[in-house]
């Protein structure tokens, strides 16, 4: 019998990416989003992929009384992939309470329903754990320093919180993975990045502006210390992303763990300027770009990428696909969502 994971925010960019991963690998997938920030018709899209549809729960994970009750009647579950967060840098500055109350209590909850069983957890965390590191690449022992945004501190306290939980507590195996910056689509161009409203990430920005949606691109910021002056971040193709998510699971699975709770940098170990990403949109898709250099953005940090050995060694996993597949895929959803548009 297939193992049953559950995916919370699964209905998500991320989130979705993974389910897909999920079940070609041979799981039975059951998701928990509350649709705040993603939409129901993502369920067929996976289904037209894979050929099965996930199991699905509309669900506040807030709401504790609720989750401890969806646990207890679903008892099959052995591993859950915990994505279900606000995560815009830019948003979480001027609402920090909205980010501590979702981003805490969902994790804790989640934490509390399991608290009797053994459980594989996978944790959706962040390079921005990492603020500005003092050496480049980052490795997974650098030191987490003060966050750099209320974001980035709900992923440094949630790493604390599920330490903290692994070190009483040998039901549950816990790893977070660390990511950096996701983009790009599934080949098949049925899911990839859905932002409601204003994109708050550079590549569905760019995306929109390129087919008319958004005016003009702000790069924000050109005299930061990098080789153009824009910021430098370690761009991941998220189906690569969604694939570490599988290896992590399996890791869990197979006991090859090294303690109850593990760490992992998620990206490709190389670092892009903005800059870089606009000039690869423009020659992989043939499309001119309409941009401004503005102000630095509140929050924004310089430069990072990871390193990303530990995870290639000891998770057997390894990015493999480049920038330009990254922009070639974001172009093909973005086109294919103009012609088949959510409703």
């Amino acid at each position: 019998m297939a193992e049953k994971i559950l995916v919370t925010g699964g209905t998500g960019y991320i989130g979705s990416h993974t389910v897909v991963e999920l079940q070609l690998a041979g799981y039975e997938v059951v998701i928990i989003d509350d649709l705040s920030n993603s939409n129901i018709e993502v369920l067929g899209q996976i289904e037209k992929i894979t050929g099965k549809k996930p199991g699905f729960e509309q669900l506040d994970l807030c709401d504790e009384a609720r989750i401890i009750e969806y646990i207890n009647n679903n008892e099959g579950i052995s591993g859950v992939i915990h994505f279900a967060a606000f995560k815009a840098v830019g948003e979480s500055v001027q609402k920090p309470l909205k980010y501590y109350r979702t981003n805490f209590y969902s994790l804790i909850n989640l934490l509390t329903a399991f608290a009797n069983r053994n459980v594989n957890f996978v944790f959706s965390s962040s390079c921005t754990v990492y603020g500005q590191p003092d050496e480049l690449p980052v490795t997974e022992d650098a030191p987490v320093k003060k966050a750099e945004s209320p974001y980035g501190n709900t992923k440094q306290i949630a790493e604390e919180i599920l330490q903290d939980t692994a070190r009483v507590n040998s039901n549950y195996k816990l790893i977070s993975l660390r990511y950096f910056n996701p983009v790009g689509a599934h080949e098949s161009a049925l899911i990839g990045e859905l932002p409601i409203g204003v994109p708050q990430n550079l590549v569905p920005f760019i995306t929109q502006s390129a087919i008319g949606k958004r005016g003009q691109i702000t790069v924000y910021g050109n005299d930061y210390n990098t080789p153009d002056g824009s910021c430098i971040r370690d761009y991941i193709h998220v189906v690569d992303l969604a694939k570490a998510h599988v290896s992590a699971i399996k890791r869990l699975e197979e006991k090859r763990f090294s303690s109850n709770y593990e760490v992992f940098n998620i990206g490709t170990g190389r670092g892009t300027t903005v800059l870089e990403i606009i000039d690869a949109f423009e020659k992989t898709t043939g499309v001119k770009l309409n941009y401004q250099i503005g102000a630095r953005r509140e929050g924004d940090v310089e430069k990072v990428w990871g390193n990303v050995d530990k995870a290639e060694a000891e998770l057997n996993w390894k990015a493999e696909l480049d920038v330009n597949e990254m922009m070639r895929s974001a172009w093909a959803w973005e086109n294919y969502i103009k012609e088949n548009p959510f409703e």
